[in-house]
């Protein structure tokens, strides 16, 4: 007698049938999930993804006093990176920090020291902000340990001049780091505008429209 008995053939047929059908409606079923995906709604945009705005508070991005507010005593001619801190319309206090593009770098260096392209009224008492990601590919920059007078982003060596307006002085980024205008507020820093242009990743006409949205949360 043989060791292995030989399949019924109707049973087969019901088996390819069911497995058939059980395919086609994982199938169908992953249509389905995958046509809702394509017409749930964006994920909306929060207050905590919102740029500085004119009145918003810096706080330090790292280190020890993670979330607390940059004082003017912390500043000297090395990154202090810090992040947007605002009151939604409901008054709650919140940091903005769930848009890595809001990462904003701040130095202080003597007055003298500012010069053109800089935008001088958006200064105080030395203190300047910019945007901290490179506009070429979206890297954070930082200190240039080579060049110390200098931003360097560690991607691809795009370098920038912070006592000039961030303008750029080596490598591919296509445009400067956009200012952020600031004044000191008592011994802290506060923005009084947005950025002067669109921080890394997008046009002018959709910063322009994020903007307006900032108006409304």
């Amino acid at each position: 007698m043989t060791k292995y008995r030989r399949a019924d053939p109707e049973i087969s047929r019901r088996k390819f049938i069911n497995v058939a059908l059980g395919t086609a409606g994982a199938v169908g079923g992953l249509g389905l999930v995958t046509a809702l995906a394509g017409v749930r709604p964006p994920n909306r945009i929060t207050f905590a993804k919102l740029p500085a705005v004119d009145g918003d508070i810096l706080v330090h991005a790292e280190g020890p006093n993670n979330g607390l507010p940059i004082k003017v005593a912390d500043l000297n001619d090395k990154i202090t990176r810090a992040w947007p801190q605002g009151k939604d319309n409901k008054g709650n206090t919140v940091i903005k920090k769930d848009e890595p593009n809001n990462l904003l770098i701040i130095y202080k260096f003597p007055v003298a020291e500012l010069v053109a392209p800089t935008d001088l009224k958006g200064t105080d008492q030395g203190v300047v902000a910019y945007s901290g990601i490179c506009q070429h590919l979206g890297c954070q920059v930082g200190d240039n340990a080579s060049k110390p007078e200098t931003i360097l982003c560690p991607c691809h060596s795009g370098a920038y001049d912070p006592r000039a307006g961030c303008k750029v002085i080596g490598g591919p980024p296509p445009k400067p780091l956009p200012q952020l205008p600031i004044k000191l507020d008592g011994d802290g820093v506060m923005a009084t505008a947005p950025l002067e242009g669109p921080y890394f990743g997008l046009t002018d006409s959709d910063w322009k429209a994020l903007l307006e949205e900032a108006k409304t949360l």
